[in-house]
């Protein structure tokens, strides 16, 4: 399995949403991460329940964001969510996800999320993005202090591309998040594969 997770945006998509998902599970990425915020709870919901179809059907795990009680109700296993947002869930609701995420932005960030029970994180942004246009990356240092911060798995989102992936490896990352690449690109088994370490020497 990849270690390339996609964090959605159908804002983004140039074709059907669902059809794109589908492309993206096809060829191979580590995980789903369905982050559409903007929708109602019923809204999302209903989109959850065809992403996960989707998923499902190639065996990427699809991981719902923000909307906990609607992944609770789904008897979902994986969650990501913004730090401030998981503070405020109970315990017992966070131990009820094998897979939980939360989106950090520094070390103190990294530890607390781990105490708060996550099994990942997420750093960034690391470079600059146009997600994020007036703010400049963070950089490597801090991607390193991150991941030295942590025993959790920590995959870097921010302006992770083709040619500075094996530096965000080198730095300590177990992977990376991907939005705008994923939902534009026109093939999406090339932008996977750009995005793989080389295979070994022998």
């Amino acid at each position: 399995m990849s270690d390339i997770l996609i964090v959605t945006n159908r804002a983004l998509c140039q074709e059907d949403f669902l059809t794109r998902l589908e492309r993206l599970a096809e060829a191979g990425c580590g995980g789903i991460i369905l982050r559409e915020k903007d929708l109602s709870p019923a809204a999302y919901r209903a989109l959850a329940v065809s992403a996960r179809e989707v998923c499902a059907r190639h065996g990427v795990p699809c991981i719902l964001h923000t909307f906990w009680q609607t992944a609770l109700d789904l008897g979902g296993e994986a969650l990501h969510m913004p730090l401030p947002l998981l503070r405020q869930m109970a315990p017992g609701d966070r131990g009820r996800f094998a897979v939980l995420g939360a989106s950090c932005h520094s070390p103190e960030d990294a530890r607390e999320a781990q105490a708060l029970g996550c099994t990942y994180l997420t750093a960034g942004h690391v470079f600059d993005t146009p997600c994020k246009q007036g703010l400049p990356g963070r950089g490597l240092d801090f991607l390193r202090r991150v991941c030295q911060a942590t025993d959790l798995p920590v995959y870097a989102i921010g302006g992770v591309s083709p040619s500075n992936i094996a530096a965000v490896r080198r730095a300590g990352a177990a992977g990376a998040c991907l939005m705008r690449p994923p939902m534009t690109t026109p093939d999406p088994v090339a932008l996977l594969a750009s995005l793989q370490p080389p295979p070994p020497q022998p």
